[in-house]
């Protein structure tokens, strides 16, 4: 730890250094904010604890994929694919269920999502088939097999170089599919190259989903 000298550490109760690693493992908590809520745990009462180590028991034990878009569920699909209301036949892909959660915050997309599960990235050892791309092509061409077919696949992986790579592959995917009337846009220049849709405004993503272009 570099906010903790060796010595301090070590001074520290075995239980609560625990506490204080586990918390660093978390994205985005550093030393000093893992610590800190070591500390606020300790100090708050029984009951508060209690419910939250049993809440995360449970997320962990209920919470699966969704059948159709991989993203997350209580039950076989999601309440974004389950709902009648929704245009099933305009797909959003995402990377990450995360980025899901910020469309929806952002508002203004009435259809549905295809999560990923990350992006291709060779010197990460990513490739097509560790993600969800098979299925989105299965999902179109089921769709298109019923007679419902899909009528656009918006593509909004972040304004990475992997992202940008995973889009086009996935484009071209699809068109070998030979889908008629189908239309595959990017999300538009709302959001600026290296950034994460799960960061972004929501002026930024509505901006970015209005301006989406052909691909």
């Amino acid at each position: 730890m570099a906010y903790f000298s060796q010595h301090v550490m070590s001074d520290l109760p075995l239980s609560i250094r625990r506490v204080i690693e586990l918390f660093e493992r978390l994205p985005g908590i550093g030393p000093k904010s893992a610590a800190r809520l070591a500390f606020y745990l300790l100090v708050t009462p029984t009951g508060f604890v209690d419910n939250f180590a049993q809440t995360l028991v449970t997320m962990k034990s209920t919470i699966k994929k969704c059948r159709q878009c991989h993203g997350v569920a209580e039950g076989e699909l999601c309440e974004i694919c389950s709902s009648p209301e929704r245009n099933k036949r305009l797909i959003c892909v995402v990377e990450r269920p995360l980025d899901v959660l910020a469309f929806e915050r952002a508002g203004g997309f009435g259809g549905v999502y295809h999560v990923l599960g990350g992006v291709i990235n060779p010197l990460d050892h990513v490739s097509p088939d560790d993600l969800t791309i098979n299925a989105l092509i299965d999902r179109i061409g089921q769709m298109q097999a019923s007679g419902e077919g899909v009528i656009e696949l918006v593509m909004a992986t972040n304004p990475t170089m992997e992202g940008e790579s995973t889009a086009l592959y996935i484009k071209r995917q699809v068109e070998s599919l030979n889908v008629k009337n189908l239309k595959i846009t990017r999300i538009g220049s709302g959001l600026p190259m290296g950034a994460d849709v799960e960061y972004a405004d929501q002026a930024t993503l509505s901006r970015a989903m209005e301006g989406r272009r052909e691909l």
